[in-house]
């Protein structure tokens, strides 16, 4: 269950260090996204996105990002991750929704997202979450011993 203490802010170009740092914690630096990655991104038109931010005696820490784009009547969510400090608390649930809410508003009727067929974590939240496999990219993601695995390919509504 998700803690009161996390707020969800939204974000645009301006936060694309702090997203790349965050891409960097909950992925690993061989498979993150710089921060001219988001930038790039929120230049792109109907892109939208989020960080979760935990509070500490330190004040609000970010700990979890979400980055999906609207065109038309589909959505796609490009990235989503949580450090792993956080994970198991309800945060990555709560962006799923936020994003699903945001894409319907903005005309979608679907919403896809592309994961590792190995990141079963991820797979078991995204089917709790309403999304179902609806294909399938072979060799898709390159791992960093050179290995590569396919990507599912889910979908669901948002209306």
């Amino acid at each position: 269950m998700m803690s009161d203490s996390v707020e969800l802010v939204g974000v645009g170009v301006a936060h694309a260090r702090v997203l790349g740092q965050l891409h960097a914690g909950a992925f690993g630096r061989d498979e993150a996204w710089g921060e001219g990655d988001f930038a790039r991104l929120f230049d792109t038109p109907g892109t939208f996105g989020w960080v979760a931010q935990v509070g500490t005696g330190e004040g609000p820490q970010p700990v979890a990002l979400v980055v999906a784009r609207a065109v038309a009547d589909e959505s796609e969510i490009l990235t989503i991750g949580t450090l792993p400090t956080a994970r198991g608390r309800g945060i990555a649930r709560a962006l799923l929704r936020a994003a699903a809410a945001e894409a319907a508003t903005r005309g979608a009727e679907r919403l896809f997202l592309e994961v590792a067929v190995d990141n079963v974590a991820a797979t078991a939240l995204y089917r709790a979450a309403g999304f179902a496999e609806v294909g399938r990219r072979k060799a898709y993601y390159r791992r960093p011993d050179g290995g590569r695995v396919d990507a599912l390919v889910m979908a669901r509504a948002v209306r």
